[in-house]
């Protein structure tokens, strides 16, 4: 009888990690096969220094891209995402440098700031029905704007040593706090899509939003806050890369949203909405950061790493249109 009650739970445990990995098998073999390759060609890529500094390269990325997988799955898209992380690290770096807020307060404002940006972009979106497109590509201009005239697009450096050191200090050997950070901000994602009823709400309005209304689901509610959600997570990138290079500046995030749609895309989470999800993401996240490190390694150029990684996104787009056929 106690044999069989373990069978079941190791059999439920079974069923959760193939549920989480629906959708994400063949991204997940491509990040296995990539990693051979890099293994093979050179004798760096597998030592532990260089997984660490992957880890390390990927935090922020891997932040912002569990807000893009909530946009993307409701059929949304957010652009903003780039200047939204500048904005927030100059608020931050303003707020404390400048006019000697305490450091815990000034990180606060900024990440409301952020939120704040999502909110707005959300609230085009859902109550002035400007298309998703248009309403967070004026919101990159804008945020980008604030965050140059905050200083005159100057960057503020120097920042209190222990905030620095949470981005180099290895905690028990191998954690620094913004990996740590990044792996909460993921499993709170996942947790999220697969346990609870507004995660489910999510798929539904990404399937059909009419439906997904007509079922009794605030279509407005959720999508702007799922834009708040993605503002918020670009704020935290945004302390988190002031972290790592304890300055910040206006011109921080440029083409950021691009990578992170990429990563979020090259996942299995579809462009048309619905479908996808955040294990999906974190593979699609660590393929391009294995992918960067393992050019890097290689002595590839990075105007050629551009050609490369444009080519991986069309190719996992063109997959998902040949699954869908």
């Amino acid at each position: 009888m106690l044999a069989s009650v373990k069978d079941r739970e190791e059999g439920g445990a079974a069923r959760v990690a193939m549920s989480a990995l629906k959708g994400a098998t063949g991204p997940l073999i491509g990040l296995i096969l990539l990693c051979l390759f890099l293994t093979f060609a050179t004798d760096k890529f597998m030592s532990v220094r260089n997984v660490l500094n992957i880890l390390d390269q990927i935090t922020v990325l891997g932040i912002m891209a569990v807000g893009m997988t909530l946009v993307i799955l409701i059929g949304g898209i957010d652009l903003a995402v780039g200047s939204v992380l500048a904005l927030a690290m100059m608020v931050m770096g303003y707020l404390s440098n400048q006019l000697g807020y305490p450091f815990p307060i000034a990180m606060v404002l900024a990440l409301l700031v952020a939120a704040a940006s999502g909110a707005v972009s959300g609230g085009l979106i859902t109550i002035f029905k400007v298309p998703a497109f248009i309403a967070t590509l004026a919101m990159m201009s804008v945020a980008r704007g604030l965050a140059n005239m905050i200083t005159d697009g100057q960057q503020i450096v120097g920042f209190p040593s222990w905030f620095s050191l949470l981005a180099y200090n290895r905690y028990g050997g191998f954690l620094t706090a913004t990996v740590a950070i990044m792996l909460v901000v993921f499993l709170l994602g996942w947790l999220y899509l697969r346990f609870t009823r507004g995660g489910r709400s999510l798929y539904a309005i990404g399937g059909n939003p009419e439906v997904a209304r007509l079922a009794g689901i605030n279509v407005s509610l959720f999508t702007i806050g799922v834009y708040v959600v993605s503002g918020l997570l670009a704020g935290l990138a945004g302390i988190v890369l002031a972290m790592r290079l304890d300055s910040v500046q206006p011109t921080a995030g440029v083409t950021y949203e691009l990578d992170t749609i990429a990563a979020v895309v090259i996942g299995g989470t579809s462009l048309s909405g619905g479908k996808g999800g955040v294990v999906g993401t974190i593979v699609g996240v660590l393929i391009i950061g294995v992918l960067r490190n393992g050019l890097n390694l290689l002595g590839v150029s990075p105007f050629t790493q551009a050609v490369v990684i444009g080519v991986v996104i069309a190719l996992a787009v063109g997959a998902e249109a040949f699954k869908k056929r």
